[in-house]
């Protein structure tokens, strides 16, 4: 394109300056801003026409619509029915009463003279006590067969006895127990204590002997140590007395559990002997 024409012509013409402008991107380009309008006057066109239907057609419907008659209707007043009240319900039945048990009254033997004895404080012949319970009266009733029998009244005194608890030996050494006792600080203090107090005896050095030497001892309810023994391992080379010495040097134990209190019970450990044969 000349210098001369530059200024005054169109960008499209510039660009499409020795190409084709029949191929259509010409055309297209060029006719872009008309259709562009086109299109927007069409879409106000429509849009009108449709605003216009409806606001014919709503004019149309209110003028056939017909006034709807209003009438006032009075409701008669309503008496509700006065809810009776429900009758209670029956009690329940009353509880059968246990069986009574024969009871055959049990007198403290007292020496006097026979005219003295009364015929209610004579004591109950041995045959009749095997199906019988003792009491504190004579009562009848079915043969005692494993049958609980009711408390006997104390002539209203008041006084009701405890069942007497079965106290345990303090002295019982547990073999079992809920939680079991052990070294103070658990095994990694224990490994602390072997490898300061532990000293492998110098006969089984020499002669090779090592293995595991199960210790049983007696930990108390305030944690001491006694009748400390040993239950299996390498006999000779002194393995088993050095074993001994390092449970029976290893001081207070925290002791065994059992229902909530601290009580006396055996404790089995193993001490290790191994040779390094590196």
């Amino acid at each position: 394109m000349e210098a001369n024409k530059i200024l005054s012509a169109d960008i499209l013409d510039i660009v499409f300056e020795g190409r084709n402008k029949d191929y259509g991107a010409y055309n297209l380009r060029k006719t872009y801003n008309r259709r562009l309008f086109t299109a927007l006057g069409t879409m106000i066109g429509i849009l009108l026409l449709l605003f216009l239907f409806y606001f014919v057609a709503g004019k149309i419907n209110s003028t056939d619509k017909q006034q709807m008659e209003v009438q006032d209707v009075q409701l008669e007043q309503i008496q509700q029915e006065e809810k009776k009240p429900e009758p209670p319900p029956p009690p329940p039945p009353p509880k059968p009463e246990p069986p009574k048990v024969e009871i055959a009254k049990f007198t403290p033997p007292k020496i006097v003279k026979d005219e003295e004895v009364k015929e209610d404080e004579k004591p109950p012949e041995v045959e009749k006590l095997e199906e019988t319970k003792i009491g504190t009266i004579n009562q009848e009733g079915i043969k005692d067969e494993g049958i609980v029998a009711p408390p006997v009244s104390d002539a209203g005194k008041g006084v009701i006895e405890a069942p007497k608890k079965v106290e345990e030996d303090e002295n019982t050494v547990f073999t079992k127990v809920e939680i079991e006792s052990q070294y103070p600080g658990g095994p990694s203090a224990w490994a602390r204590y072997l490898n300061k107090t532990f000293h492998y005896p110098e006969e089984a050095q020499a002669n090779e002997i090592q293995g595991t030497v199960v210790v049983q001892f007696i930990v108390d309810k305030e944690g001491n140590v006694s009748d400390v023994e040993v239950v299996s391992g390498p006999s000779g080379g002194g393995l088993r007395e050095e074993a001994i010495r390092v449970i029976k040097k290893s001081g207070k134990w925290e002791p065994a559990i059992q229902n909530g209190r601290k009580v006396k019970s055996y404790k089995k450990q193993p001490v290790i002997f191994r040779l390094d044969t590196e």
